[in-house]
């Protein structure tokens, strides 16, 4: 909106042709984002605390947790929300990249809202049924990767590019589909039950986030992604002013999610962030880097299925209790220093996936 209002600007004004620029716009973005956060927590938090919206605490997980029972939760509402207003002040309207990732993030984070809506306000134990999650889940994903392909042009936008190989590249064709799917819908799962812990999956969300914002403009950029040997995919750059909005709201969430947590994201939060992740991830190719980078989100899910799949296959778990973040809890770590150390390896992890770019 304001990047169009700056176009109309500029032939009164040559000082508003500033705003065409992405890098101040990302800027903006982040700390626009920041702003809407920081100044709507506190009335989010009361708003949450005066109509009940608490959390709810399992009895059979660490006993640290039952001091959290009736936190303020469904806070990642205001995550989306600021996201959404600072892509529409600062985005490219006419990037249909733009409005994809705004369709993914909001129709999980919608899933999400009902299956919290269910479990905290009506009472409802069970929440939205698993088959009608995934459901909507799947139609939403598929809805995303079809909107995708049908609307690529260039070889480069269907390709899957092999980190740390400059010369492997291969061309999907319809198998694009599926690997979107997967890919939105696994990582929207995997960044929900990460979030398990205060602070645990934000911070993640924010540093992969600006990292995939460094590659969203590199790969909408013809010299430089020429020079770096990564897919060109015009209008991808735009994706950055998204990354951009989902670190600063990511940040100005995470002031009142530190430990001891004032309130939660809920469902809404985690599934709407981890499926724009996704999506970001597909739009400029790099599904396997977002896999290297969110190797914390991985390591989560991998725990739960392999604890599922050992206590039905051979009566035993693997873990004391999966997620394994609630592993090491029970092993006697502090909850901060099970926090700060999951983010000191997405740390590494980012550095490592940026790194992709030159060492090829």
């Amino acid at each position: 909106m304001l990047l169009w209002l700056s176009q109309l600007l500029v032939k009164y004004h040559h000082g508003f042709h500033v705003f065409q620029y992405l890098t101040l716009r990302a800027i903006l973005s982040t700390l626009t984002a920041l702003a809407i956060a920081l100044l709507a927590g506190p009335w989010m938090i009361r708003s949450l605390s005066f109509h009940q919206v608490g959390q709810c605490v399992r009895n059979d997980g660490p006993q640290t947790h039952l001091t959290k029972a009736g936190t303020p939760t469904m806070g990642g509402a205001l995550i989306l929300l600021a996201i959404t207003i600072t892509t529409l002040l600062w985005g490219d309207l006419t990037n249909r990249y733009i409005w994809i990732v705004l369709f993914v993030m909001l129709g999980f984070g919608a899933v999400g809202w009902v299956d919290d809506y269910r479990k905290l306000i009506k009472k409802d134990s069970k929440g939205l049924p698993a088959r009608w999650k995934y459901f909507w889940q799947s139609i939403l994903g598929i809805g995303a990767a079809l909107m995708l392909y049908h609307g690529a042009h260039i070889p480069a936008e269907t390709q899957l590019v092999i980190p740390f190989f400059k010369n492997i590249i291969l061309q999907l064709g319809l198998f694009y589909v599926v690997l979107a799917y997967f890919v939105i819908v696994g990582t929207s799962n995997a960044v929900n039950l990460t979030d398990g812990l205060d602070g645990l999956a934000i911070l993640p969300t924010v540093l992969i986030a600006g990292a995939f914002g460094i590659f969203a403009y590199l790969t909408g950029n013809a010299a430089y992604a020429k020079y770096l040997a990564i897919p060109f995919v015009p209008g991808a750059g735009d994706i950055v002013v998204i990354c951009g909005a989902m670190v600063g709201a990511g940040l100005g969430f995470l002031w009142f999610n530190t430990y001891p947590a004032q309130v939660f994201m809920g469902d809404v939060g985690a599934l709407g962030l981890g499926a724009a992740l996704g999506a970001i991830a597909v739009v400029v190719r790099q599904e396997l880097v977002l896999v290297l980078m969110g190797g914390v989100f991985v390591l989560e899910t991998v725990s739960v299925i392999l604890q599922v799949a050992s206590f039905k296959l051979r009566g035993k778990r693997i873990f004391r209790m999966a997620p394994i973040h609630h592993h090491f809890e029970l092993k006697g770590w502090p909850e901060p220093r099970v926090i700060v150390r999951f983010w000191i390896v997405t740390v590494i992890l980012v550095l490592i996936g940026l790194a992709t770019l030159k060492i090829r």
